[in-house]
């Protein structure tokens, strides 16, 4: 197999959750680039559509999905449907993610549940389905989306930093149950990046001053940023890479 052919995703179809915008259209777009037909998804119907249409037109082979990452019985009929049609997932990408910034004393159980459900249980809701077709063919990628978080904490976003924390040790956990069945499951630890979710933080100039005197390389990360680690990941080029979790943030982690 050459270089080049290790990363080539041609015959690979991939749902790439929360995939209308930010990291998760950009991983996409990659994603169809490096040949794989993708399945978008996100809650609005015609967001989402719009989005497949905007991919079509770039040339991609992409259908839209519709449906809350959170609700278990659309996560299961989706996966039906899929199966109904002979559509075998073969690379998942848990992307689909919100935040909530408020401190832990005046936080409440619902915005405490809603953020932990999105970010973490999806993950698991996807990861569950997809798996369970994986395992019979002995093979498959999962690629879940996790944070600087995953890692440390910062102050008035404890769900977020449960959650993402979560999803390391899902990882893992994923790698531990599926690696045995030639299933590989991995995680990426975007650093700040320029996306809508994060519209409030770019444009406080003490925050932004904050993230580019923290981050060795001086700047926000880009969202296409992410792509080559993600494409390594859901590629035969990681086939022997299980349980990890990849760091995409400028080197922010690894200083004081």
């Amino acid at each position: 197999m050459t270089t080049q052919n290790l990363f080539d995703l041609s015959g690979r179809t991939a749902l790439i959750t929360g995939s209308t915008r930010g990291l998760g259209r950009a991983i996409a777009e990659g994603f169809g680039q490096a040949g794989a037909a993708l399945i978008v998804n996100g809650r609005d119907a015609a967001k989402t559509e719009a989005a497949a249409a905007e991919l079509r037109d770039a040339g991609l082979s992409v259908r839209a999905a519709a449906f809350d990452v959170t609700d278990e019985a659309a996560v299961e009929a989706v996966f039906a449907e899929l199966d109904a049609e002979g559509v075998a997932v073969d690379i998942l990408v848990n992307n689909a993610g919100i935040q909530h910034r408020q401190p832990m004393v005046e936080l409440s159980l619902a915005d405490w549940q809603r953020v932990i459900d999105t970010n973490l249980t999806s993950a698991f809701l996807l990861g569950r389905e997809a798996a369970k077709r994986m395992i019979p063919r002995g093979r498959g990628k999962i690629v879940n989306i996790g944070s600087l978080t995953s890692e440390l904490a910062r102050a008035t976003v404890i769900p977020y930093t449960v959650a993402k924390g979560g999803i390391r040790l899902l990882t893992k956990g994923m790698a531990a149950e599926w690696g045995p069945h030639g299933i590989q499951a991995n995680a990426i630890g975007p650093g700040y990046m320029l996306t809508e979710m994060n519209e409030a933080l770019t444009s406080n100039p003490e925050f932004d001053a904050w993230v580019k005197g923290r981050t060795p390389a001086g700047r926000w990360g880009k969202p296409e940023e992410l792509v080559g680690t993600a494409v390594y990941l859901a590629s035969a080029a990681s086939d022997y890479v299980n349980g990890q979790l990849i760091f995409v943030d400028g080197g922010m982690i690894s200083v004081l």
